[in-house]
């Protein structure tokens, strides 16, 4: 029989024991957490309560930034040139869409989809974040909203959306003047964000491209908006809480005239070249035209890549501003300049005549630089020189005078440099020097390089702004200003004139010598084209050769190409006894600046000086000056 087990006696005491330290154990546990709990709480409640707050607002509240109102631009006397119109387009979240092809296939039968726009949007689908919307037809007519808004339904992702969009009602007129606003893209917003203004086109989608529109983009873009939104958690509007309006950019008013606009472009009747007038009074423009033009608006809703292409490759360069880009050599028109150095720098004077006989040898030179009228104008004073634009004249002062002293004296009447008027779209134009030749070409500067130089030709080219603004300190007797396209800018309360920018003038040892120049220039223009006009005016024609003749060859335009003729120019300035217009006319290709440039100059001076008139004018006599 097996022994029985005895039975423990439980330890009670140390049981308790046990249990007690179990005990505290637990409660200090409890508490440790409570303590964590609490300072939890208190950091979420106290300490980080903005910071979750926002959070959460960010999460119930949307911002919804609203685009300002750009503003309007107007020519000198109120009259509309870019405006705002409304505009619909279809837009497309691509996240909510499974199959976009097959969808726009559907889309076609109730808004028709062209082959380009599918194209375009496909591909633009491939860099294009899902979430934000993208347009998938630009320009719709009421017609096509309202067939959209019926069957809506049935194009989940796909929306309506209603804006202001540029508009330019005077077409291909202003392009070169205006530019254009287009969408911005990667390079604009890198930009924006380099200078902090990123922020500030967060509704906008269009920016200044161009022009007047990217100059002062500043003042024509305004300040957005915004709206604050309560949401669900689906992201659905419940209402709106707050409502910030924005600030719409101010209107700006230019120095154009567009009734001279209009008529200069006229003038060009589609030929390539330029046309610019100027206020020599202030240095505003009054136009500025170059043709051939395109109409901005097929950019600023986005132009297809066939379109652009047309433009890009056109053997007409129509995207190139001619005024402030177009580099011609100024020829004849800088003649009178010419004549001003050689007065200035006591070469000639008023009373020194030079033999003409058709040409002009450097000494102890076999070679013959012609005259334009290879029979010569025989003994030449400087009045004869320009008005006759004796070639023969100028070689002879050109020999003496020398490059370094004619290059520096040009400058000053702004050739080779840029002039500072309010569009980036400008070219310096070439004033040749001794270092300009070295660093360009690396070759020493010869004196048969000065001759041709003399009169406007070799290296020497110019824009016709430029052109336009010498002949500005010619007519004002020194006076210069920078020229200038704002007059003034205007908002709700006030407009607020720009101020002038004045240079300082232009000073000569002898300042009756703008007389015997300006003299020669009215006599210039009343000999030929402005016989009989209702006013006085002074004027200088040119003829630029764009390729060289061989000295024993005879130009004939008959038998050249086209493109290799010469360009026709003249600068003019009206009424003479207090100028209040100055332009200059550039017609490529055109042939002989008489008898081409100024019937331009004389219909375009007609139309400005005796607007508020209504005499009979009548052209004057045939001008059979070649230059």
């Amino acid at each position: 029989m097996a022994p029985r087990k005895r039975m423990a006696m439980h330890n009670h005491a140390a049981e308790a024991s046990l249990f007690k330290r179990r005990a505290i154990f637990t409660f200090i546990c409890v508490v440790v957490l409570l303590c964590i709990l609490f300072t939890n709480l208190y950091q979420l409640q106290i300490l980080s309560y903005t910071d979750y707050e926002t959070r959460s607002n960010d999460n119930r509240i949307r911002v919804v930034p609203v685009a300002p109102s750009r503003g309007l631009i107007y020519d000198r006397h109120g009259q509309l040139l870019a405006e705002n119109q409304p505009f619909f387009s279809l837009e497309l979240i691509p996240e909510k869409v499974t199959d976009v092809a097959s969808t726009l296939d559907a889309l076609n039968e109730v808004i028709e989809i062209s082959n380009d726009e599918r194209e375009n949007l496909l591909e633009a689908l491939k860099y294009h974040r899902r979430f934000k919307p993208i347009t998938v037809k630009n320009r719709l007519t009421e017609e096509q909203v309202a067939a959209f808004s019926v069957n809506q339904h049935q194009f989940p992702g796909f929306s309506i959306d209603a804006g202001l969009k540029r508009h330019y009602p005077y077409n291909g007129l202003m392009t070169h003047v205006l530019g254009y606003v287009g969408r911005i893209n990667n390079r604009d917003q890198a930009a924006l964000q380099s200078a902090g203004l990123w922020k500030n086109y967060a509704a906008t989608n269009d920016i200044g491209k161009q022009g007047i529109e990217k100059f002062y983009e500043n003042l024509l873009h305004g300040t957005p908006g915004h709206l604050e939104e309560e949401v669900n958690n689906r992201g659905r509007t419940i209402r709106t809480l707050k409502s910030v309006a924005p600030i719409p950019g101010q209107d700006i008013h230019l120095t154009l005239d567009l009734q001279l606009q209009k008529k200069a472009m006229e003038l060009l009747d589609g030929r390539r070249g330029s046309i610019v007038a100027i206020d020599p009074r202030d240095g505003g423009i009054l136009a500025m035209v170059s043709s051939p033009t395109y109409d901005p608006n097929q950019f600023v809703h986005g132009i297809s890549s066939k379109a652009y292409g047309e433009l890009l490759n056109s053997r007409s360069r129509p995207l190139i501003n001619r005024s402030t880009q177009g580099q011609y050599a100024p020829a004849s028109t800088v003649k009178p300049h010419m004549a001003l150095l050689g007065l200035e720098d006591k070469v000639v004077t008023a009373k020194t005549r030079v033999w003409d006989p058709g040409f002009w040898q450097i000494p102890n030179v076999d070679h013959k630089y012609r005259d334009w009228k290879r029979w010569g104008h025989g003994w030449v004073d400087v009045n004869g020189a320009l008005v006759h634009s004796c070639d023969t004249y100028f070689y002879d002062l050109a020999y003496k005078t020398g490059i370094d002293k004619m290059s520096h004296f040009m400058l000053q009447f702004g050739f080779g440099e840029r002039t500072g008027v309010d569009i980036f779209e400008e070219s310096a134009g070439i004033m040749p020097s001794r270092e300009w030749k070295r660093a360009k070409y690396n070759q020493p500067w010869y004196i048969g390089d000065t001759i041709s130089v003399g009169i406007g030709q070799g290296y020497w080219t110019t824009t016709p702004l430029q052109l336009a603004n010498s002949t500005v300190i010619l007519a004002n007797n020194g006076q210069r200003f920078v020229p200038h396209l704002l007059k003034s800018v205007e908002n709700d309360t006030t407009k607020v004139d720009t101020l002038i920018d004045k240079m300082p003038p232009l000073e000569l040892k002898d300042p009756r010598n703008w007389e015997i120049i300006n003299s020669a220039m009215k006599d210039s223009a009343h000999k030929s084209r402005f016989v009989n006009a209702g006013y006085t005016a002074a004027m200088k024609t040119g003829t630029a050769q764009v390729f060289t003749v061989a000295e024993d060859e005879k130009y004939d335009a008959d038998t050249i190409d086209e493109h290799l003729r010469d360009n026709a120019l003249v600068i003019a300035y009206a009424p003479y006894e207090s100028p209040k217009i100055v332009l200059a006319v550039v017609l490529e290709n055109a042939g002989w600046g008489g008898a081409n440039a100024g019937p331009v100059a004389r219909a375009l001076l007609d139309e400005y000086i005796l607007r508020d008139e209504s005499p009979t004018v009548t052209v004057g006599a045939p001008n059979n000056d070649r230059p």
